[in-house]
């Protein structure tokens, strides 16, 4: 056997050991993905379960909301009655300014008491 033969000889045995540890680290992979997806179909399963439970409820459940959202209009008027009756509104203010007076009134002077002059 040459040395050509040879070397063809080890490359394809490299080449099918490659191959064989490639498809080895493959199928672990997806053993794994298809323990999780087993999982996951459980779950859904699960959920499908809970959600036939749920469903005849859902009916009596979408009439009541149908009432109460039947009632909604004519609550909205009794908080707007109620809002309006109890909303302070301010008085209009005049525009012109008033003039700032004492908060006693008129001053008076003491200097024409000391001196004898009664001014009423």
């Amino acid at each position: 056997m040459n040395s050509l033969q040879l070397f063809s000889v080890i490359d394809i045995t490299a080449l099918i050991a490659g191959l064989a540890i490639y498809l080895f680290i493959v199928g672990r992979q997806l053993a794994a993905v298809a323990v999780k997806l087993e999982e996951a179909a459980d779950l859904v399963w699960e959920i499908k379960h809970d959600a036939d439970t749920i469903e005849p409820g859902l009916e009596r459940i979408n009439r009541t909301g149908g009432v109460v959202a039947g009632a909604l209009p004519l609550l909205y008027g009794f908080a707007e009655a109620i809002v309006v009756g109890a909303t302070y509104v301010p008085e209009p203010e005049n525009t012109a300014p008033k003039p700032n007076f004492p908060a006693m009134g008129t001053r008076r002077s003491r200097l024409f008491d000391g001196v004898g002059v009664k001014i009423d």
